[in-house]
């Protein structure tokens, strides 16, 4: 496995569990999955709709979302909204990344600065 390689699978396992709480803080606003998509790409948390449809259900089948078919317009789409559980879950793990990215900002930048060298 080539370093691009090995970076990119590290990259794509800390990026998972953000795009989560991204989802459940940007559908705090009721949106559909190819809305969320794009404004996902916009916010910086790139994913594709092979990892968000289902992420999505899973967090609807978990309580953490809910759902509802609008059917005024020509398409009919699948709007999600954050429950009331899923807004207590979003805090929750927002207060425990702010306190890893406290941990992470107090660890020594020795390490990285030497193998960089």
């Amino acid at each position: 496995m080539s370093e691009s390689e090995i970076l990119e699978t590290h990259l794509q396992e800390l990026r998972r569990g953000t795009v989560v709480l991204a989802c459940l803080r940007l559908l705090e606003t009721p949106g559909y999955g190819y809305g969320l998509l794009e404004e996902l790409g916009r916010r910086g948390f790139l994913t594709d709709a092979n990892t968000l449809y289902p992420l999505l259900r899973r967090l609807e089948k978990q309580g953490c979302l809910t759902s509802e078919w609008n059917t005024d317009e020509s398409r009919p789409r699948k709007f999600y909204r954050t429950s009331d559980a899923g807004l207590r879950l979003a805090a929750t793990l927002t207060d425990d990344f702010r306190a890893i990215t406290v941990a992470i900002d107090a660890l020594p930048d020795s390490a990285i600065s030497t193998e960089e060298n």
